[in-house]
């Protein structure tokens, strides 16, 4: 299979239709959040489309043009006064009118709104799904599969179980695997990795009668590695609406220092062209992100609302850093002009702007040359 076939296999058709849903409609709802914003203290807004590149269709609705473009990703809003305008003499200058009006904390708001939604987002998808789901308690196993024909079978093992318990001992929330510390109930490997007699202590349903299953257990056959034969994962904790969304937040907040390393570690491998450094799974390009999201739409619709959480909150992080031409470099702008008093020339902030614009584009050719490279 040659690097062209290996790519067309990543991209399915499952996989693409997702990708394409899930970034449209999390970039549209992001680009509500600057018009929302804008709306709000009056400002114009010229147009808003769904999708990029040619227009396929228009509409004028209280006062703005709203597109279909023809390329279904990503999306934008028109505001008035934020793009420079032309003086009496044809010359470019800073905008007079719309968000150039505004006080400066009232252009922050609009500028923020937008990676507030996917903040917003994330919590809201992370509450739905704690509070149907449960909370995930790493000191548990949860069973998801039992294989025919496999020990676990032979135990009775089913679907739904959770194991509370290896050979008698409780299991912890953290433990250390190769001297990396991992979440507990990845401990049921390190266990089995180990020849002799062994017991499970098994919990049927929350809060239901507790057995233990005992076993002798002979981890390599014949030269083969023994598989004990089910499909496992962290336990879950049922919980309230408000305990979900209190987990919720404390999940973000957790969650926001990791993105921010992994977007660290991206541009330190991207000034150094490491195109298959350690963290080359850290962020993933549009393959990547294609077939990790082909892989959970397989799985099942809570799969595919984890995704979405990831999603929110790296588009939130990622438009939060101080990078000219991101929202995060436009409030950098605004936060200079109110230390100095006056705002940067309208070449100062030009120059500045197309520098931001070429470091974004270069970032993302290299993400997406990083992504090619893992298929030769």
């Amino acid at each position: 299979m040659n690097v062209a076939q290996a790519i067309a296999a990543a991209l399915t058709p499952q996989g693409i239709f997702w990708t394409v849903l899930l970034l449209g409609l999390i970039t549209f709802l992001h680009e509500l959040g600057h018009y929302s914003a804008a709306r709000r203290q009056g400002v114009k807004v010229d147009s808003f489309s769904v999708g990029m590149g040619p227009v396929l269709a228009r509409r004028q609705w209280r006062g703005t043009e709203w597109r279909l473009s023809l390329l279904p990703v990503g999306g934008y809003v028109m505001i008035d006064g934020m793009a420079p305008e032309e003086d009496e003499h044809g010359q470019l200058r800073h905008s007079t009118t719309g968000f150039a009006r505004l006080p400066a904390l009232g252009r922050i708001a609009v500028l923020l709104a937008g990676p507030l939604v996917n903040l917003l987002l994330a919590v809201g998808l992370m509450t739905v799904m704690f509070s149907s789901l449960g909370v995930t308690a790493n000191d548990r196993i949860r069973v998801s599969e039992v294989i025919a024909g496999s020990e676990a079978e032979r135990l009775g093992l089913q679907p739904g179980d959770e194991i509370i318990a290896l050979d008698g001992q409780d299991i912890p929330e953290r433990t250390e695997i190769d001297g990396q510390p991992q979440p507990g109930y990845l401990q049921l490997g390190e266990v089995l990795s180990q020849p002799g007699p062994h017991t499970l202590t098994v919990q049927r349903t929350p809060g239901g009668e507790q057995r233990e299953l005992a076993f002798d257990w002979t981890p390599v056959l014949n030269g083969e590695r023994q598989l004990l034969g089910i499909r496992y994962g962290p336990g879950n904790d049922p919980v309230g609406v408000p305990q979900a969304l209190g987990e919720s937040l404390q999940t973000t907040a957790e969650a926001v220092p990791l993105v921010l390393g992994s977007f660290g570690k991206l541009l330190g491998e991207m000034f150094t062209l490491d195109l298959k450094g350690e963290q080359t799974d850290d962020v993933g390009g549009p393959i990547r992100i294609t077939e990790t999201v082909s892989q959970a739409a397989a799985l099942n619709g809570w799969a595919l609302v984890q995704i979405a959480v990831l999603l929110n909150l790296s588009l939130a992080v990622f438009n939060l850093l101080p990078i000219p031409g991101l929202d995060g470099g436009r409030i950098a702008l605004v936060l200079i002009e109110m230390l100095r008093g006056r705002p940067l020339t309208f070449q100062q902030e030009q120059s500045v702007t197309a520098a931001g614009f070429l470091f974004v584009m270069f970032l993302m050719a290299f993400v997406l040359v990083r992504d090619v490279t893992r298929f030769f």
